[in-house]
């Protein structure tokens, strides 16, 4: 991954003398703009054809730096006032203000970037980049989607796509938004991180990437800073990602890994003793409402109430159902499986979840509970039993688990709401953790 400059430096001074004495004034006054000589090979574009470049390195692998010398090549002419190949880029970062200090006026910025006869001006009222040749670059926060409903763009350039919280809205905002030209195209610089945009984009077949870890752009970095974080995070999983750039199978912190639900699977399930069916309802019930989670599962109820074991049974949840909808599903669930309750949230409901299912089963066993904490503690001593081998898993489970993958000790990482995950913790609370619970508080007695 050498660039250019690299044989000219390895040359000795020889070389390098003549190197530099065979340049015009102009030529040596162009040379530190002139970023295909100075690049290092994941910086450059690919040759092959694409629609969407990903960058992915370490930390201070140069992915900025590549990012705007690539917005250079789509804005600049061959002269300061010749059109490029676009005029209307849209700049995509987690905020306005990380947009303008790192992709705009960072030292690998664009603004640091540019030639004194190219560089653009910068319209703080409009959050807009403007160069002489007319081309322009506009500022937009992945915190507000919308902002790119109505804009038109011919490219666009986003930093940090894998830690933005709305990043699939964004993206897919952006696409209806990359309308103009003949070849409109996406510059993406990233540090990975394992979340499902960014896995979707990585597979589509117009995308291609490069990767570098930190080690590769050394040259540019400070001895202190890489000696400092080798010692503290090689070797770490933090190390793999953040100065690999290693794409990680599993997100960071997960409270469940693919490795500790592929030991729970199971092709039958065991004799179970009670089997409960719990729902998560969602807040609304139309078309556009987050999903109803409703998990079957049932627990073998031997030796100490510590040993017991549960198993998850099946995954029942509906999308986009009225109320009675969902509750004609949990409903069906418990007469499939023959269940001996119906485990309720009903924060967001109150008594219209009770209501609404006893329209449909009058008699249903039914139990209500409210969650007093956040989703995180309630997810924590459900997945210590899963840790403990005590919980097995039946088949067609996988967006179920999906959801447990993606919930970490620092919140929900994946997309919605985890409904699904949300109704499992319930039916596990009840089955497991509610009865070891009883188990372990001491009695009181008469005096």
């Amino acid at each position: 991954m050498r660039s250019g400059a690299d044989w000219i430096v390895s040359g000795g001074p020889e070389i390098q003398d003549a190197f530099l004495n065979d340049l015009s004034d102009r030529e040596l006054l162009a040379l530190p703009y002139l970023f295909e000589f100075w690049a290092l090979e994941h910086q450059l574009p690919p040759a092959e054809d694409w629609k969407t470049w990903v960058i992915m390195g370490g930390r201070g692998a140069g992915k900025t730096r590549a990012g705007a010398e690539w917005v250079r090549t789509r804005v600049e002419g061959a002269g300061p006032l010749d059109p490029g190949p676009c005029r209307r880029l849209a700049l995509v970062g987690e905020t306005v203000d990380q947009v303008r200090e790192v992709m705009v006026f960072g030292e690998s910025g664009i603004m640091a970037c540019s030639p004194p006869d190219r560089k653009p001006d910068w319209q703080a009222s409009r959050k807009t980049l403007v160069w002489p040749n007319g081309a322009e670059a506009q500022v937009f926060s992945a915190h507000e989607p919308e902002a790119l409903r109505g804009p038109q763009f011919d490219a666009a350039w986003l930093d940090e796509l894998a830690k933005w919280k709305k990043a699939q809205d964004t993206w897919d905002m952006l696409q209806f938004a990359l309308r103009l030209g003949d070849d409109p195209r996406i510059c993406i610089t990233t540090t990975p991180r394992n979340v499902g945009v960014l896995k979707d984009i990585l597979t589509a077949a117009t995308t291609v990437a490069t990767h570098a870890p930190t080690e590769a752009n050394r040259a540019n970095l400070a001895d202190s800073f890489l000696e400092e974080v080798r010692a503290r995070y090689a070797g770490t999983r933090l190390g793999r990602q953040e100065l690999d750039g290693v794409l990680l199978d599993e997100t960071e912190g997960a409270l469940w890994t693919l490795p500790m639900l592929d030991t729970a699977r199971v092709n039958s399930p065991p004799d179970l003793d009670r089997i409960v069916v719990a729902v998560d309802p969602p807040v609304t019930g139309h078309a556009g409402s987050d999903e109803c989670g409703i998990i079957v599962a049932g627990v073998v109820c031997k030796g100490a109430v510590q040993e017991w074991r549960g198993h998850v049974l099946a995954d029942r949840s509906v999308t986009g159902e009225s109320p009675s909808g969902w509750a004609g599903a949990a409903v069906r669930a418990m007469e499939e499986f023959g269940a001996d309750k119906l485990v309720a949230e009903v924060n967001q409901g109150g008594d219209l979840v009770e209501t609404v299912i006893r329209q449909i089963d009058p008699l249903i066993p039914f139990k209500s509970v409210h969650a007093s904490r956040g989703k995180t503690a309630r997810a924590e001593p459900v997945a210590a039993l899963y840790e403990q081998g005590r919980i097995s898993h039946g088949s067609n489970l996988e967006r179920l688990e999906d959801q447990m993958r993606a919930m970490t000790a620092m919140g929900y990482e994946g997309r919605g709401s985890p409904d699904r995950l949300d109704a499992l913790v319930w039916a596990l609370h009840e089955l497991i953790i509610e009865p070891s619970a009883k188990w372990r508080r001491p009695s009181v007695r008469a005096v």
